[in-house]
């Protein structure tokens, strides 16, 4: 059963998926997002190179495109090593949870609405829960757990260090995170996903337009979320070494790369369903079913090159800087934002 919003009004649609087709889209989320991962490490190593006006990546395979299926091998080939004075079971189990938790908020981004493939009505996403953005910050608030116990069960104070701040980091910027959301779903009316898309073709106008504000915050926040310049304080090499993931290396230490390059795509999907009308095109053109997920894809990709240009142009922030930025200025805008347009959508 699924819920679409149109123009602040909920339209419920009833269906059932087969278990078999619940089955098969499970493991098309987890096969996406472990093949979207590698494409966006060589775009960003390619892009960093050309904004550093050096090469990136030219050796394994064409144009470098292998380099990093190599990185990939040569870290699972390593050694599993971990400290003595670590905590062994939670030392295993934090980068578990990072992935788990990223997979599972990238299920609901969807990818399309309900089509009937081979007379069986489906929808093109793994999930489409009613309670949309709020599922995402659940899964956001258990991530925090797999850095703390990462750093705490490494016995190693930078890495300890490290996890306070990535605990205080996510805390702080995820209030203003989901107030900057507030404004689209008091527009459309649902807290699905798929119902805020068919809210915005319903106004004839994405939402990033009269939630400029909202989306901007939801932007930078979404930086500091993912631990990406310039809010990648939990790395902070020049003071805490490698962070909380310092003392990983091998399989674990690519599960916790392979967490974080999925949570940018999963920032990116959410900007594209919240705030660029997910599978929609603009000027009311409605292309074939099989069209819209490159249409999402299309646009999550730009997203990510944003990340990859705002890595290579501002430097990192101090920890203070950090801190008080989201705290002295983007939980006001984001809290007046939504007061804004509480009154707006009351009036009208």
């Amino acid at each position: 059963m699924t819920a679409h919003g149109s123009g602040g009004l909920l339209a419920v649609v009833s269906y059932w998926e087969p278990w078999w087709i619940q089955i098969i889209k499970s493991l098309l989320v987890f096969g996406v997002g472990l093949s979207m991962v590698p494409v966006i490490l060589i775009l960003e190593r390619k892009g960093l190179g050309r904004f550093q006006n050096r090469y990136g990546p030219n050796r394994v395979g064409v144009f470098g495109i292998m380099q990093p299926l190599a990185d990939i091998l040569k870290l699972l080939r390593k050694e599993q090593f971990r400290p003595a004075t670590s905590v062994g079971l939670l030392f295993a189990l934090a980068p578990v949870i990072s992935i788990l938790t990223a997979v599972a908020t990238f299920a609901i981004i969807p990818f399309g609405d309900v089509h009937n493939l081979f007379g069986t009505n489906v929808g093109l996403y793994g999930i489409d829960v009613s309670i949309g953005p709020l599922y995402a910050f659940a899964f956001g608030a258990i991530a925090f757990y797999g850095i703390m116990l990462g750093g705490w069960a490494s016995g190693s104070k930078y890495s300890f260090l490290g996890a306070m701040r990535g605990a205080a980091q996510l805390i702080s910027y995820e209030v203003a995170l989901g107030l900057s959301l507030i404004g689209v779903v008091f527009q459309a009316g649902t807290l699905s996903l798929t119902g805020i898309v068919h809210a915005q073709q319903h106004y004839g106008l994405w939402f990033f337009l009269p939630q400029i504000v909202g989306f901007l915050i939801f932007m930078v926040s979404g930086f500091a979320e993912t631990n990406r310049a310039p809010f990648d304080l939990v790395e902070a090499d020049a003071e805490l070494v490698g962070g909380y993931n310092t003392e990983y290396g091998g399989g674990r230490f690519a599960s916790y790369y392979f967490a974080e390059y999925l949570n940018v795509f999963v920032i990116s999907g959410l900007a594209t369903t919240m705030f660029l009308g997910g599978w929609l095109l603009p000027f009311g053109i409605h292309p074939p079913a099989f069209i819209d997920p490159i249409v999402v894809l299309v646009k999550m990709f730009v997203f990510v090159i944003v990340f990859i240009w705002v890595r290579a142009t501002l430097p990192r922030l101090r920890y203070d800087q950090l801190m008080r930025f989201g705290w002295k200025v983007l939980l006001p805008l984001a809290t007046v934002n939504a007061l804004v347009t509480a009154i707006l959508v009351v009036e009208t």
